[in-house]
């Protein structure tokens, strides 16, 4: 990935630049820059600098840096970038990447009484509503990137969302837009009449000659009948609501004069509506009360970064929903039965119909995440369609979703039909959205290929239209089709299985998509419904709407744009769609040699290649969840895992990344699981990150301070022979501030304390069963699997975990095993950890089964057994360790298990009323259920289990106490789990079973956590 482009005078524009500013001229950028060298789509190509900009002059002074040197180089280009999720390419290119998401991130002003609100272009969809909801309004635009997606992207590709069909596209709720164009002006585009648009092109309130010039063009060619009747003509039907093919021209002349009506086929709706009162109204494109005429803003919706630089957006908000919702999830045996049904739908007035197919359901199943939330699905349907309406009273609701229900089968169509209503509607729709993602888990080198995933046509036409689809991609290119998504509005996503590495599939790549757009222009539909044209579409856009509106599009682009210094290449003048990808043809990389067992993906290298980009490590904390930690607190793309496996991914096929580069990006990368479930494609970093670093160790040799983490359980085994001395340091805030300094600890950071376990004295100690247990349940055996951290640092816990298990009338036994192994891959030592595996695997072979299982207390060391052991262990042992892990449990979810068997009851108890709040552990959130904890805690009949929204601690073992991640540490914890802690009461109990967890909480808040172990043993009666 070497830049032929000539030399530029970045250091002088770095001089006067308030953001950061990387480039290809200095060595130590070079992996900055190629962390912007991909988007979401199969696209890769080196940008000549990344400019993440502070304010608006930065953003001036980049426009003009580009205007001056693009003599340097044709085009330079200033390519305007949000969270970087597009599917069609538009923000990667090689010229300047300009990242908003980090500083132009604020909400500048909400007007409740009039329903808008002003914000940047890096505000986020999900956390502006968030600060919306207290004013009981919303934006309405909701991508299945919602979590991460910018407002600036959503205007950039015109996004809509699965409740589009009633709430719109982002264009109908675009009021106004600020944005610097080429000249250098910062101008603002909004709703003008008649008369106010015409002032304008006399040159009266306008900033520049230019915005002067772009009025006066627009009135010649909306005023021109021969323009504006070419224009409806050869754009997509008005009848499809998803059109985002080229300039949105079509929507400017519908504003500027009257469209002739239209029919739109059954069930086609094509104004948006608002949720007044939950009951469906239409409203116009422009603001009641704006007088008509027209809104170039609406044109920069769609434009894809080609025209202008946004620095502000004024939307038009919605009142939230009814609070009553029911979803209905009908199955089909066929495809085509599934959008007959969509049909019967819209005429039931429903607010969504989403449709997901066999395929993706089948993957759901083996996906950690998503396999939780498809308890709705019954056999295995062809498809399903998800149907949502809302409603003011659960009567109303269930009343309409009867009625479609009763219709589905007075047509024959569908086999089941299960309702859910309030949140249990969420887990569908988080199965739905993760859709596309989940498809990048398929190992092999046939991936989802994003090409023909956009297109659009009526709703009336979607059955034929796929029908002619499915029979054109098998006849012609032998290609199965898999279908997700927006079946209300039109639009299915549609995935072909395609090897881009190959010059056959690349071929196939096109060929596929020239045929499609045949079909789509037969249907009258649009290439593109909502992910855009960028350089995947573009090349086809003179095909769709004909070559004198492409003419025009080309003109709006050189109108705008003389010297095409935004984003050149994308919609308009793109090359052809099946150059610059991601992977290399034809070349065979050698698969890298290691010791976690990566066959299942196909290797490490396609472990890496499972990221597709999609962004979702970029949600931050406001939307839930814990990938990812140290993103959430940076707001950086460097600290995202589609970073890291980018990186990875570059360094292991010799992309021009060095050891050094993979090291700095991996480094505040937290190991925390969170990716291997959260992440659709399941891109398990975690594990990546360990074998890389041991790949280190082997070359460079160890660090000392990684030695002494990976080999806690010997040190700690050493001091306990001297506990007094141990504790004597690290109870003495200056000694243990020195002995901190020593190991590259930060000396603010307190240590555990050394309280040795005695367990196997403790289990002659104490009394048989109590009498309350049941006789089955004296029968039941557990074994105790006691990790390194309880042996020597939470005695108490092992001692009480114990207790509580005889008390409820369990046989306790304590296999002598070794350590997890936990210490050892935090630090990339993978062959001590596989040794260790081994030895733990062959003692408890025969020992563990459904009858007597594997219990621990410490989440990150008992799901070692359940997640890493399976692909340590030789394959002789592979048997084993998987039976093993099959019937090894967390505590609390053992208890819950139980519980739910009849083998434990409440009556055990205290009926004293309590308060816990709970906060769970990385690895037992990606790997476990939470849910599991809030049961078992929930056992004494008054106590109340308040789970707080965290993600990561910000501890994760030995990160929190390194010295140069301290801060970091702290302020991860800062962001949701610290304040909750300090908000709870006096008498609250907090609750975390991790044990560091339980420090950085004792560290960050003065408060102690209790394992859920101690609680419920101080629970019993």
């Amino acid at each position: 990935m070497i830049t032929t482009t000539p030399t530029l005078p970045f250091s002088s524009l770095k001089h006067s630049f308030e953001g950061e500013l990387y480039f290809n001229q200095s060595p130590e950028h070079q992996a900055q820059l190629t962390l912007y060298a991909t988007d979401a789509s199969v696209y890769q190509e080196m940008p000549v600098a990344v400019a993440i900009p502070r304010t608006v002059e930065d953003i001036k002074r980049l426009v003009r840096f580009t205007k001056a040197n693009s003599q340097l180089t044709a085009p330079l280009g200033l390519i305007p970038r949000a969270a970087g999720t597009s599917l069609a390419g538009q923000v990667v290119g090689n010229g300047i990447v300009a990242d908003i998401g980090t500083y132009f991130d604020k909400v500048l002003e909400i007007n409740a009484a009039e329903r808008w609100v002003r914000v940047q272009p890096g505000v986020i969809r999900d956390d502006l509503n968030v600060v919306l909801k207290p004013y009981g309004l919303m934006f309405g635009p909701e991508t299945s990137t919602a979590s991460r997606a910018m407002i600036g992207g959503m205007i950039g590709n015109n996004s809509c969302g699965l409740h589009s069909i009633v709430w719109g596209t982002t264009r109908d709720h675009l009021l106004e837009v600020r944005a610097v164009l080429s000249d250098g002006a910062e101008v603002t585009f909004g709703q003008l009449t008649q008369a106010e648009f015409e002032a304008k092109c006399r040159g009266e309130n306008v900033v520049s000659p230019l915005e002067q010039q772009i009025y006066q063009t627009f009135h010649a060619w909306l005023t021109n009948p021969v323009i504006c009747q070419q224009i409806r003509a050869g754009y997509p039907n008005p009848a499809v609501s998803r059109r985002n093919t080229g300039y949105a021209l079509d929507a400017l002349v519908a504003g500027f004069t009257p469209a002739p009506s239209l029919k739109t086929g059954a069930g086609s709706r094509t104004t948006v509506a608002s949720l007044e009162s939950g009951v469906l109204l239409p409203s116009p494109v422009f603001r009641e009360g704006a007088g008509g005429g027209v809104n170039i803003a609406h044109l920069i919706a769609g434009s894809e970064g080609t025209l202008c630089f946004i620095t502000e957006a004024k939307l038009n908000l919605l009142p939230l929903p009814p609070a009553h919702v029911g979803l209905v999830c009908a199955h089909f045996e066929t495809l085509r039965q599934s959008l007959e049904a969509n049909l019967v739908a819209l005429e039931h007035q429903c607010h969504a119909s989403e449709l997901v197919d066999d395929y993706i359901l089948q993957l759901t199943k083996t996906n950690i995440e998503q396999a939780k939330n498809r308890a709705f699905v019954e056999g295995d349907p062809k498809a399903v369609l998800m149907v949502e309406f809302f409603g003011q009273t659960e009567q109303e609701v269930t009343d309409r979703t009867g009625q479609f229900v009763n219709a589905l089968r007075a047509k024959q169509l569908g086999y089941a039909y299960p309702v859910l209503v309030g949140d249990d509607t969420k887990k569908p729709w988080a199965l739905r959205k993760a859709g596309l993602s989940i498809m990048y888990n398929v190992p092999g080198d046939e991936k989802p290929a994003n090409v023909i995933e956009d297109c659009a046509v009526a709703p009336a036409d979607l059955p034929d239209y796929i029908d002619e689809l499915t029979v054109m991609a098998k006849e012609n290119h032998g290609l199965d089709l898999e279908y997700s998504a927006h079946a209300g509005a039109g639009e299915l996503h549609v995935l072909p299985l395609i090897n881009l590495k190959t010059t056959p599939g690349r071929e196939t790549f096109r060929a596929l998509l020239r045929d499609t757009a045949q079909l789509v222009k037969k249907y009258g539909g649009s290439l593109s419904g909502e992910h855009g044209d960028g350089r995947l579409r573009g090349e086809f856009i003179a095909y769709m709407l004909g070559p004198e509106n492409y003419q025009l599009c080309k003109d709006v682009k050189a109108l705008w744009d003389p010297q095409n210094l935004f984003n050149p290449g994308k919609v308009v003048d793109s090359p052809p769609m099946n150059e610059h990808l991601r992977y290399q043809a034809d070349i065979v990389i050698p698969q890298p040699k290691t010791i976690f067992d990566f066959s299942a993906a196909g290797g490490l290298l396609e472990a890496t290649e499972k990221c597709s980009g999609s962004g979702d490590c970029r949600k931050t904390h406001f939307s839930g969840g814990t990938m990812c930690p140290s993103y959430m607190a940076t707001r950086r793309e460097h600290d995202t895992t589609r970073a890291r496996a980018n990186m990875l991914r570059h360094f292991y096929t010799g992309n021009g990344v060095n050891e050094a580069e993979v090291n700095d990006v991996l480094d505040l990368c937290l190991s925390c699981k969170a990716c291997k479930a959260e992440c659709p494609s399941s891109v398990d970093m975690t594990r990546m990150k360990a074998e890389f670093t041991q790949q280190v160790h082997d070359e460079k040799g160890i660090p000392i301070r990684a030695r002494l983490v990976g080999n806690f359980t010997r040190l700690m085994k050493l001091a306990s022979y001297v506990p007094w001395a141990y504790n004597g340091i690290y109870n003495t805030p200056a000694l243990r501030r020195m002995a901190n300094r020593l190991v590259g600890f930060h000396p603010d950071r307190t240590m555990p304390h050394l309280e040795k376990f005695t367990v196997f004295s403790l289990l002659s100690s104490v009394a048989p069963p109590c009498s309350s247990a049941t006789e089955d349940s004296k029968l039941k055996t557990v074994n105790l699997f006691i990790d390194e951290f309880t042996r020597f640092n939470d005695g108490s816990v092992g001692e009480k975990a114990v207790k509580l298990m005889q008390a409820l009338g369990y046989s306790v036994l304590v296999p002598k095993t070794e350590e997890s192994g936990r210490t050892y891959l935090s630090k990339g030592f993978v062959r001590e950890a596989k040794e260790l595996a081994v030895r733990n695997v062959l003692a408890l072979r025969n020992r563990i089964s459904a009858d007597k299982p594997l219990v621990g207390l410490e989440p990150s060391a008992i799901l070692t057994f359940r997640d890493e052991y399976p692909d340590l262990v030789p394959d002789e042992l592979k048997a084993d360790a998987r039976r093993i892990a099959e019937h090894t449990y967390l505590l609390e979810e053992w208890i819950a298990n139980e519980a739910d068997a009849g083998r434990i009851s409440s009556s055990q108890f205290t009926t004293e009323a309590r308060t816990v709040k709970l906060h769970g552990h990385c690895h037992q959130k990606a790997l476990s259920l939470i849910s599991r904890s809030v049961d078992a805690l929930s056992l004494p009949a008054n106590y109340t289990v308040d789970l707080i929204p965290s993600g990561c601690c910000g501890m994760a073992g030995s990160f929190g106490y390194e010295n140069e991640h301290y801060d970091l540490s702290m302020q991860i914890g800062e962001l949701v789990l610290f304040p909750a802690v300090r908000a709870a009461k006096a008498g609250v109990i907090v609750a975390a079973p991790g044990t560091s967890c339980r420090h950085q909480i004792k560290d960050g808040t003065g408060r102690s956590a209790y394992h859920p172990a101690e609680i419920l043993f101080d629970a019993l009666k």
